[in-house]
């Protein structure tokens, strides 16, 4: 999705990708609560009458945002695994990759706090639009990749060797609470006032407690 910056004024294309754009860009510089569809429509050079065209409200246009940053998280926690070297031992192997995913997972958190608190917001009841005549509802969402991934590469450490079958649902969910809560700390938290040494350091602790809790189911 290319980036329109702010200032700039919209003349012809599409319309709904610009104002999606514009909306990120609100999201990234100042989280979930900066997205405003006139806003998003004054940034890119149109009325907000021409953006209600493309959307009911800020509630449809928030939950845009949500899933294109619940996206990009999980692309960098597929970066950061790529990066991660590879073992010959397969058990070794499956657990670096979930450290990776998980270490990509609160670096997202750290270098895009405003996304990131995008893609968990919780839009208000009032921006919740009913969806206009004539365009369908948005239903249910999509399962949150970023938790698909944990829970794949839990099954991939399974077939290595790594805890048993029946315990990785739960492993999946203790995983994702650990990297949830620890991104959280960092961002809201009093851990958000760690030097940057000291903040890898309990990234790598918090990781080290992951791997380590699933060798015990």
């Amino acid at each position: 999705m290319p980036a329109i910056s702010g200032g700039k004024t919209y003349h012809h294309g599409d319309l709904r990708n610009a104002l999606i754009c514009a909306a990120v860009d609100l999201a990234t510089d100042g989280g979930p609560e900066r997205v405003v569809l006139r806003e998003a429509a004054r940034r890119v050079g149109v009325s907000p009458t021409a953006a209600y065209r493309h959307f009911d409200g800020r509630g449809e246009l928030l939950r845009t945002v949500k899933l294109h940053a619940q996206r990009r998280l999980a692309d960098s926690m597929e970066r950061a695994a790529a990066r991660e070297p590879g073992a010959d031992a397969p058990a070794l192997a499956a657990e670096r990759r979930l450290v990776a995913l998980c270490r990509g997972y609160v670096g997202f958190a750290v270098d895009q706090p405003g996304l990131y608190r995008a893609a968990f917001c919780v839009p208000r009841p009032a921006e919740a639009e009913e969806p206009a005549a004539g365009r369908p509802s948005p239903g249910p969402e999509p399962e949150i990749r970023a938790f698909t991934l944990l829970r794949e590469a839990l099954e991939g450490l399974a077939k290595a060797g790594g805890p048993r079958p029946d315990g990785r649902p739960a492993a999946g969910a203790a995983a994702w609470s650990a990297v949830h809560g620890l991104s959280l700390l960092l961002l809201d938290g009093p851990l958000r006032r760690l030097p940057a040494q000291r903040r890898d350091d309990v990234v790598e602790s918090t990781l080290a407690m992951v791997v380590s809790g699933t060798r015990g189911l």
